[in-house]
C-alpha cells in the first residue's frame, strides 16, 4: 500500500471550508423550508426535479440519480411526501419493476409557495457572500469535480 499524499495547508483549508459551508448551508435551508412550508431541503429538491420533468414525473431511479441520493433514502422521502399529498407513485405498464414519482397539484402549489423564500436564502447565504470572480471560480471548479466523479464513480483503489 502506498503512502498517502497528505493535504497541504491550502488544500486542508479549502476542504474544511467546503465541508463546513455545505453542512451549514444545508442546515439553514432545511430550517427555513421546515418553518415556511414543513418540508426538508431534500424534499424541496424532489419537488423541483419533478416540476422540471416532462409531465411532472420521473422514474424513481432517475430521480435518485438526479439528486445524488440512494434509492432507499429517496423511497423514504417519497413515502413521506406521498402521505402529505405532495407526490404520488405509479407503476409503469411496460416495466413492472419501474415506479414513477409524480408531482401532484398540492406538491406544485407548495413548491410555488416555498421557492421565493428558498431562493432568497440561497442568495443571502451563498451568492451575496461571493464576488463575481469567486462565483465563477466556484462554479467552474465544482463543475469540473462533478464531471470527474461522474466519469469514474468507483473509489480509486476500492474496486
Amino acid at each position: 500500500m502506498s503512502r498517502p499524499k497528505w493535504l497541504n495547508e491550502e488544500e486542508a483549508r479549502a476542504w474544511q471550508a467546503f465541508v463546513a459551508a455545505g453542512a451549514l448551508l444545508n442546515r439553514r435551508l432545511d430550517q427555513q423550508l421546515k418553518e415556511d412550508v414543513g418540508i426538508s431541503h431534500l424534499q424541496y429538491e424532489v419537488l423541483v426535479r419533478l416540476s422540471e420533468a416532462p409531465e411532472g414525473e420521473l422514474r424513481m431511479t432517475e430521480l435518485a440519480s438526479a439528486l445524488y441520493n440512494s434509492k432507499s433514502g429517496l423511497t423514504y422521502q417519497v413515502t413521506q411526501m406521498e402521505k402529505a399529498g405532495l407526490v404520488r407513485r405509479r407503476s409503469c405498464v411496460d416495466d413492472v419493476r419501474a415506479v414513477y414519482a409524480c408531482l401532484t397539484d398540492a406538491g406544485r402549489s407548495l413548491l410555488v409557495r416555498a421557492a421565493p423564500g428558498h431562493v432568497d436564502l440561497v442568495r443571502k447565504l451563498l451568492f451575496d457572500a461571493l464576488t463575481q470572480e469567486q462565483l465563477t471560480a466556484v462554479a467552474d471548479g465544482l463543475s469540473h469535480v462533478v464531471r470527474r466523479m461522474m466519469d469514474s464513480p468507483a473509489v480509486p483503489g476500492r474496486g
